[in-house]
């Protein structure tokens, strides 16, 4: 039987040409707010302008900050008409949700049922109002949007009738709201927060947090920052325009002022205050929430830019998804091909796949226990899974603590063959064999990924034409003082608070035609994001390209 319904997110009346995708997308890297195009080159939608459209797709992917670009789209005009998704969606709701909230621009949301969402994806154009979706002969009624009745405290609702401030009223209500929208029956205690709205994604980051810090706004759980786009102590004498340092600065210093702690770092997970397994969290950040969920056994979900300071501001978070043990388990199991003697570049590549086979659901995957991977493979494997998954999380057997019974009952079954793997690594090949780039750190690089690129470097120069920069926590670089002279030593710039998908010219070399990178994450946003060609490979490869200045586009020797 044909189900042919919609429930209104948030509420709001719109009209224009559907712009349709079956693939998710991240807003972070894939659209540009400046011109509402996408940049994505790896997404169907690449080089069209979503503005003014109906924009339709499954769910969002990728990263927290999109809820930024979003907000900043639809305060310079640029946004799309309504947005109308298939499965559940935070990160773009939120964005929608704080521009409604705070600035008064009302952007429709809505969430169709499979049929539905078939059948509007037909339709050249659409007509939205509160209570149905008229397109090319199709009528689908909307209901509105779901009120959820949470169990609050006495606590909470002292904070809603405004006794801690309206900073801390708004950030329950905005928390609340999302809550409803997730099905949430009550709230939870966190025990810390990680804030990724402070990257500099579009001037809306800042409009936000210098508005709420005028409030008064001020965290009330230890909270941690990630990183932020300029290197906050050099980027004056890096040559990086006034226009652009002084607000990122200014982004930074409006979160210090409300109470974070200025580590500006990706990789929250390589400090000394990482959460135990079990603990509740509130991260934002793509790669350390599922860091978090799967590798610590930690619980957060993955939560959108604003609603990481709204959490941290009143230490609750929607009782949802994977807080839940139910949520946490595999709903896809995926057998994985490992071939023999891998290197550190397979595990970016299966987290690769593993995200384009488990686009909207946790996976477990199962054949990788044999090759033992480090932490550092881990955190490799999780970010690049994060760039394909709008999951925030997934289990591999034998190695992650929740793996052993992960699997739920309707779990369906996948592969990943080497034939994919060959696929992902020309995909991430197409460029030359001369580069002028080497970029380590996305996210940002632990101790031991400091000290492999010294060692493999060794007392040798990086080659003239060649700039490689490695992109490291603040903590870390503390901690690896003698590494990071070594690695100076070789002519290797190594950055901290700024990472590769917040670095921005002149930091990052104008010179630049093609770089190649180890990471996955950076492999696919970096196109979009630096305007060059981005090529993939390992740790080995990187470093032959900064003696010679040439890597040969060929396959590693575990897959030859």
């Amino acid at each position: 039987m044909t189900d042919l319904s919609a429930r209104s997110i948030l509420a709001g009346t719109a009209s224009g040409p559907i712009i349709a995708a079956g693939e998710a997308l991240s807003f972070w890297g894939g659209v540009d707010p400046a011109t509402g195009k996408v940049i994505d080159v790896h997404h169907p939608l690449h080089g069209e302008t979503i503005t003014g459209g109906i924009l339709m797709m499954p769910s969002s992917r990728g990263s927290c900050t999109g809820s930024g670009v979003l907000l900043d789209l639809a305060l310079t005009g640029r946004a799309p008409a309504a947005l109308i998704f298939s499965e559940a969606e935070d990160v773009l709701t939120l964005g929608a949700l704080i521009a409604a909230e705070m600035f008064g621009k009302s952007l429709p949301v809505l969430r169709l049922s499979h049929d539905a969402y078939d059948a509007l994806c037909r339709a050249k154009t659409a007509t939205i109002s509160e209570t149905e979706i008229v397109a090319d002969g199709v009528t689908i009624p909307v209901s509105p949007p779901a009120t959820s009745a949470l169990d609050l405290t006495a606590d909470d609702r002292a904070m809603l009738d405004g006794r801690d401030g309206v900073a801390v009223q708004l950030a329950l209500r905005i928390t609340v709201a999302m809550a409803a929208q997730q099905g949430a029956q009550k709230l939870i205690d966190v025990v810390q927060g990680h804030i990724d709205g402070c990257i500099y994604a579009s001037p809306a980051n800042l409009t936000f947090a210098e508005k709420m810090a005028d409030m008064g706004a001020r965290v009330r759980v230890p909270t941690t920052m990630n990183a932020i786009s300029v290197d906050r102590a050099n980027w004056e004498k890096q040559g990086v325009p006034q226009d652009f340092g002084d607000p990122a600065a200014r982004l930074a210093d409006a979160y210090v002022r409300m109470g974070c702690r200025p580590t500006f770092t990706c990789s929250p997970y390589l400090l000394d205050s990482a959460p135990k397994t079990g603990e509740a969290i509130a991260w934002a950040e793509s790669n350390a929430v599922i860091f978090a969920n799967t590798v610590l056994g930690a619980r957060t979900a993955k939560h959108p830019d604003f609603l990481d300071l709204c959490i941290a501001l009143t230490g609750r978070a929607p009782l949802s998804g994977v807080y839940l043990d139910e949520h946490r388990k595999a709903k896809r199991i995926i057998d994985v091909d490992l071939p023999d003697a891998v290197d550190d570049a397979f595990w970016p590549i299966v987290g690769y796949l593993a995200g384009r086979v488990a686009p909207d659901r946790i996976p477990l995957l199962r054949g990788l226990a044999a090759a033992s991977p480090t932490p550092d493979d881990l955190k490799a494997l999780c970010a690049a899974f994060g760039t394909t998954s709008a999951a925030p999380m997934l289990h591999i057997e034998g190695v992650t603590p929740e793996a052993d019974g992960a699997a739920a009952p309707q779990a369906d079954t996948a592969t990943i063959t080497r034939a994919d793997m060959i696929d992902v690594w020309t995909m991430f090949n197409d460029g030359p064999e001369a580069v002028e780039l080497v970029a380590i750190g996305s996210p940002h690089a632990s101790l031991s990924e400091c000290r492999a690129v010294a060692d493999a470097l060794g007392a040798r120069k990086r080659h003239a034409d060649v700039t490689v920069i490695v992109t490291a926590g603040r903590d870390v670089m503390a901690d690896a003082g003698d590494i990071i002279a070594r690695l100076r030593a070789s002519g290797v710039q190594v950055l901290p608070d700024l990472c590769w998908c917040s670095i921005s010219e002149p930091v990052f070399p104008t010179k630049t035609r093609a770089l190649i990178t180890n990471s996955g994450k950076y492999a696919h946003y970096g196109p979009g994001l630096s305007g060059r060609t981005v090529r993939f490979s390992n740790l080995a490869d990187c470093i032959e390209a900064a003696l010679t200045g040439r890597v040969p586009p060929r396959l590693p020797a575990w897959l030859a």
